[in-house]
C-alpha cells in the first residue's frame, strides 16, 4: 500500500504560523516529517504554535521572510540550510487577502498582491528547486484558489495572483517531473481563516450563501490534500490544482 508517511523529509512551510499554514506544520509533523516555517508581522502566534508543538514533542523551527521581498527570501533560504539542511518539500502558503472594488485597486496595493502571492511563490521556489532536482526527489505544493477560476466581485487582484500561480505550477511541472520533482498546487474554497475573516461581511454572507455546502470550509479540511502530495501516495500527481472548495467551483 502507498504510503503517507513523511518519516526521514523535511519540509518548509511559508505562510506557516496561523490558519491553512499551521494546520499544513501540524500535519506534516504528525507524519514523521521535520517542519521549519516561516511568517511576517505575525510573530506571536508563530511564537505561540512553536510553543504548542514543542509541548507535545516536537521539533520545530521558524523564522520570518517577507516572501515578496528578494532580501527576505535570500535570507531565508539561508536560515533554512543551517536549521533544517536540505528541504525535501516546499509549501508556498504565505497570502494576503482584502477585497476592493476594481477602481479602489491601486497599483501599490496590486503589486503587493501579485508580491506576495506569486512572485513569493516564483523567488521562494527558486531557492529550493535547484537541490531537489540535482537529488532527485522533491515535492513543490503551490497555493492558489478556486477563485483563480471562477474570479469574484472585489478580488481582481487577488484573483489574478492566484491564477498566476496556477500557470506558473503547470509550467514548472513540465522542467521538474522529468528530474524527480512533482510541483502541484491546492486550490481551497473559502476557509475559515483569518484571512476571510479580513472581508467585510456582505462579502462574507453572499459567498456562504452561494455555496453547496452552506459552510465555510476548515483548515483541518484542507491540510490533508497537502498531506497526500508531499507522500508517497501523491507521487503521479503532476502540474494538478486540487481544490477542496465546498461546491464552489460548481456555482
Amino acid at each position: 500500500m502507498t504510503s503517507f508517511s513523511l518519516a526521514g523529509r523535511t519540509a518548509l512551510v511559508t505562510g506557516g504560523s496561523r490558519g491553512i499554514g499551521a494546520a499544513i506544520v501540524e500535519i506534516f509533523l504528525a507524519h514523521g516529517a521535520r517542519v521549519g516555517y516561516c511568517q511576517f508581522g505575525d510573530d506571536a502566534n508563530a511564537a505561540a504554535l512553536a510553543a504548542r508543538l514543542g509541548a507535545a514533542g516536537h521539533d520545530v523551527v521558524h523564522t520570518v521572510c517577507d516572501v515578496a521581498d528578494e532580501a527576505s527570501v535570500d535570507a531565508l533560504a539561508a536560515w533554512s540550510a543551517d536549521a533544517l539542511g536540505p528541504v525535501d518539500i516546499l509549501v508556498n502558503c504565505a497570502g494576503i487577502g482584502g477585497d476592493l472594488a476594481f477602481e479602489d485597486i491601486t497599483t501599490a496595493a496590486f503589486d503587493r498582491m501579485i508580491g506576495v502571492h506569486l512572485r513569493g511563490t516564483f523567488m521562494v521556489t527558486q531557492r529550493f528547486y535547484p537541490a531537489m532536482a540535482a537529488k532527485g526527489w522533491g515535492r513543490i505544493i503551490n497555493f492558489s484558489s478556486q477563485l483563480a477560476y471562477k474570479g469574484a466581485p472585489g478580488l481582481a487582484h487577488y484573483c489574478a495572483a492566484k491564477a498566476g500561480i496556477v500557470g506558473f505550477t503547470r509550467a514548472l511541472a513540465y522542467e521538474a517531473a522529468p528530474k524527480g520533482v512533482t510541483v502541484n498546487s491546492i486550490a481551497p474554497g473559502p476557509i475559515e481563516t483569518d484571512m476571510l475573516m479580513g472581508l467585510t461581511d456582505a462579502w462574507r454572507a453572499m459567498k456562504q450563501a452561494q455555496l453547496p455546502m452552506g459552510r465555510f470550509g476548515h483548515v483541518d479540511e484542507i491540510a490533508p490534500t497537502a498531506l497526500m502530495l508531499a507522500s508517497d501516495a501523491g507521487g503521479y500527481y503532476c502540474g494538478q490544482s486540487l481544490s477542496p472548495n465546498g461546491g464552489d467551483v460548481m456555482v
